[in-house]
């Protein structure tokens, strides 16, 4: 199987970070939308950075969530916003190459209605079971997977998220049939299969690591190359039985298409300052995500291109389509 980059999370009161109001747009706060509910992995790497993007940026910012639609809501919510840099999108990889080939009848091209700012993060993911599966390794619970009546479920945070993708591909590469189960967000999904409602999830690091570490979920394997840090006695899948299947995600930073290029300029300094401040290395290391490696917009953009491309030959492969 070829290497695949899944481009890879409950409501609560926003986050606002105050800071001297300087900079461009007049000094105006910024709205950073997450396109998640709060609490799951891409709201907690948001609420990281937002304060540090502050320092940097020197604004206020805010931090909405806008969850729905496995994130597509609340994306494509940014590429309507007024295109002056006070409002930008914290996504996920699935987001931006993903959903839009899921969108059938929506409009909106987010090719062309985003703009990418900074690439923040690269992570893999952590498949989690409910502790009452009698299943301690990867190969004990693709044997019990396969048994009769196994009835075996995942959920995820929507049709066309990372946690809907990694389960397609790991059960596809096990050979388990498994019941996809969709929810509003990662958390939620999360807490289903700590509740036994869920076999298991394939969640990024964040919401699923102290959930692991206090016994409520169990943790099977990651997905990538090389163990976390955080959890170094979880074995990969290749090292667990299931070789050839590597399954990665980023986080990005986007503007609406057409801000001035000397906004968009300011925006992608402030956003890599931010991202590369030592706090924020610290805390992507705690939460088990890694930095970036910084590079021009332009090469983002590019790299974007090509994993759009991927993904919509395999949605059309595997006939994907959203709910």
């Amino acid at each position: 199987m070829r290497r695949r980059q899944i481009l890879p999370l409950l409501a609560a009161p926003a986050l606002i970070t105050r800071a001297s109001a300087q900079g461009s747009a007049q000094g105006r706060p910024i709205t950073l939308v997450v396109p998640y509910a709060a609490g799951g992995g891409t709201d907690i790497v948001a609420r990281e950075l937002a304060p540090i993007l502050m320092e940097t940026l020197g604004q206020n910012v805010i931090i909405e969530n806008r969850g729905g639609a496995a994130g597509h809501v609340g994306t494509v919510s940014v590429t309507r916003a007024r295109p002056d840099g006070t409002t930008l999108l914290f996504a996920v990889s699935t987001n931006i190459v993903v959903n839009p080939h899921l969108q059938r009848n929506d409009r909106v091209d987010l090719s062309t209605a985003l703009a990418p700012v900074a690439k923040a993060s690269s992570y893999q993911y952590l498949l989690v079971i409910d502790p009452r599966v009698q299943a301690r390794t990867l190969q004990e619970l693709i044997a019990a997977g396969k048994a009769p009546g196994a009835g075996f479920t995942y959920s995820s945070a929507g049709v066309g998220s990372n946690n809907h993708l990694a389960g397609l591909l790991f059960s596809e590469a096990a050979g388990v049939p498994m019941e996809h189960i969709s929810y509003r967000g990662t958390a939620p999904a999360l807490q289903d299969v700590v509740a036994g409602r869920v076999t298991m999830n394939f969640s990024s690091p964040p919401p699923a690591v102290p959930l692991a570490r206090d016994g409520r979920l169990r943790p099977i394997a990651v997905t990538g190359e090389r163990r976390l840090p955080s959890m170094p006695e979880v074995p990969t899948l290749a090292e667990a039985g299931l070789p050839g299947i590597v399954i990665l995600g980023w986080h990005g930073i986007f503007a609406p298409a057409g801000v001035p290029e000397a906004e968009m300029n300011r925006l992608e300094a402030a956003a890599n300052k931010a991202i590369r401040d030592p706090r924020f290395n610290r805390s992507l290391e705690r939460d088990g995500l890694e930095l970036a490696a910084e590079r021009p917009r332009a090469d983002f953009a590019r790299e974007i291109k090509e994993e759009y491309a991927f993904w919509g030959r395999k949605a059309r492969e595997l006939d994907l389509k959203a709910e």
